[in-house]
């Protein structure tokens, strides 16, 4: 008898107390069970992740489970995500990265409990979604540098010391996921500023990877300063890649993310890991609130699959940058689940 009712509970015991179990280190494995949800019924996908509506023709790429070493992850329970987080609000705030693990968490919750009543609204960059029948708000603050991004006589001015425009809406909540880093590299045309500020130091350009850590101590002195950890759990999405050159994962005749249709096989991917992520987990390991690291990165290079492609907003490009829904978000959803039980 007790045989039994340990391996009843053998799974749990392995993805609960296994001492080297590192969710982030892994493989992806093929699981006909997936995808999580059936994305046609979730109404919060917008153009650009909603590949399966844009036409995409393959599927393999929904089918692919991740798999830690040394431990099982639990199924995410939409249900149970939902009871727990009754009556509370979890807010996201970061790059359009944020807005696809926000529309994948909308959705796996949505699926879960299906024609649940619900309230979404948007004021400028501020998305709303409220969950009425269990008092539940998730709120997405389109914010791509997490600093402030003012508009001045002068021009638009991306300020490294100030969260002063965002402090307001990030209070008051039971959960914060944040993210940036993807807009950072942008010049020329694509950059959204004209001047850097540092002080009273206006800067035409400064050293990018500098600039990144100085607005990220920025938001971790808030964060240090105005969450209680007792009240707010904290979660910081690690850098997702883009797969915009072949030679990363050894196919050096390939120019993106186009066309593929399975996972780069494991165990390790062949590109480097991005120098951003050495700078979050710096600042990170610095900070007095815990904040938890969601390092997805490794996991998100294997997966030159899962991209947009042309089956995205665009097609005159391949969108080898954001993720499709259903997909590799959910994954990330999974692991933030599991990391808050």
């Amino acid at each position: 008898m007790f045989f039994i009712v340990s391996l009843l509970f053998l799974p749990h015991l392995l993805r609960a107390n296994a001492e080297n179990c590192d969710f982030f280190q892994g493989s992806w494995v093929f699981d006909e069970s997936y995808p999580m949800y059936n994305s046609s019924i979730c109404p919060f996908i917008e153009k650009e992740f909603n590949c399966l509506n844009n036409g995409r023709p393959d599927h393999l790429y929904l089918k692919y489970r991740w798999q830690p070493q040394g431990c099982d992850l639990a199924k995410f329970d939409g249900r149970a995500f939902l009871q727990k987080f009754r009556g509370k609000s979890i807010l996201f705030a970061g790059d359009s990265l944020t807005r696809d693990q926000y529309m994948s968490l909308a959705c796996l919750l949505y699926t879960s409990v299906p024609g649940t009543n619900y309230n979404m609204t948007r004021v400028g960059l501020i998305s709303t979604l409220k969950f009425l029948d269990y008092g539940l708000t998730l709120i997405l603050d389109r914010n791509a540098f997490l600093v402030d991004l003012v508009p001045e006589k002068i021009g638009v001015v991306l300020k490294l010391d100030s969260v002063a425009g965002s402090e307001k809406l990030w209070s008051g909540h039971d959960l914060l996921a944040f993210n940036t880093w993807h807009w950072w590299g942008y010049k020329g045309a694509q950059q959204p500023w004209k001047y850097i500020q540092i002080g009273t130091r206006l800067l035409k350009d400064m050293d990018r990877m500098v600039a990144f850590e100085t607005a990220l101590e920025t938001w971790a002195k808030w964060v240090d300063t105005n969450v209680d950890p007792a009240k707010t759990t904290v979660f910081f999405l690690g850098v997702s890649p883009s797969h915009y050159k072949g030679s990363d994962w050894n196919q050096p005749q390939v120019k993106n993310c186009a066309g593929q249709t399975r996972p780069v096989p494991g165990p390790t991917y062949p590109g480097v890991l991005p120098p951003a992520l050495a700078v979050q987990k710096k600042v990170l390991s610095e900070m007095r609130v815990p904040v938890k690291l969601l390092d997805i990165t490794t996991l998100s290079q294997f997966r030159v699959d899962a991209h947009p492609s042309f089956y995205g907003a665009a097609t005159a490009a391949a969108d080898c940058t954001h993720w499709c829904i259903a997909g590799l978000p959910d994954t990330w959803n999974q692991l933030l689940y599991n990391l808050l039980y």
